[in-house]
């Protein structure tokens, strides 16, 4: 990525973080910009998005994921569900180094990549699975368990529910308000789980629908 490419995406990454609130330190910034270049030089073989532009991507994927960050306060251990080139997951274990961070995804070059990522990153609250999250055992449940444009809310939900704590929510990252997906999610698992809220998100420098799904057992909410 070459210099002034990279001042550009310095200066978007800026005045993203100015239009979300969020405040991220000088290093943080740094790492974003070096995942960023990390994941369109790795695109070229790997394939890990259909946006090819660095700036697009800044909007299209840093910026939308940052967007979800506060979203996640008060987590302190979070799984990224389909993880693909690490979004939201990459740019979460960035933006809240005191949280783990696992990602999962079943592709193992999208996982090479991850693991890429995290030791070129020195992400060390990150852990990268390759498997179906069905399969997936662990001796800590997740808190918080997340997904962007991954699946159907309900499919995402019956997969991965065995790993969410007692008290956990899932928050699904979506582009328009799924409403069928709401209802399909009802009627499948039986009014298990609710739809505790839904937020939409206004994501400097893009103009379409952005929504985060929270999604808590029936009980619970």
């Amino acid at each position: 990525m070459a210099l002034f490419e990279r001042a550009t995406l310095a200066q978007l990454l800026k005045d993203g973080l100015t239009g979300l609130q969020l405040d991220l330190s000088e290093a943080q910034q740094d790492q974003l910009l070096d995942y960023l270049a990390l994941l369109h030089k790795w695109n070229h073989v790997y394939n890990l998005t259909s946006v090819r532009d660095p700036v697009q991507m800044m909007t299209l994927h840093l910026l939308d994921s940052l967007a979800a960050v506060p979203a996640f306060a008060g987590a302190s251990n979070v799984l990224d569900v389909g993880a693909g080139g690490g979004l939201p997951g990459i740019v979460l274990a960035i933006a809240r180094p005191d949280m783990k961070v696992s990602m999962i995804d079943t592709v193992h070059k999208k996982t090479a990549f991850l693991t890429q990522v995290k030791v070129e990153l020195g992400l060390a609250n990150v852990t990268v699975y390759t498997k179906k999250v069905q399969d997936l055992q662990v001796k800590q449940p997740f808190d918080v368990i997340t997904s962007r444009a991954f699946a159907d809310l309900s499919d995402f939900i019956e997969w991965s529910q065995h790993l969410l704590a007692e008290v956990g929510r899932f928050i699904a990252l979506k582009g328009t308000a799924p409403q069928d997906e709401r209802e399909r999610l009802q009627e499948r698992l039986q009014g298990d789980w609710k739809v505790q809220d839904l937020q939409a998100l206004q994501v400097p420098g893009l103009d379409a629908e952005r929504h985060l799904v929270f999604v808590q057992r029936a009980e619970i909410v």
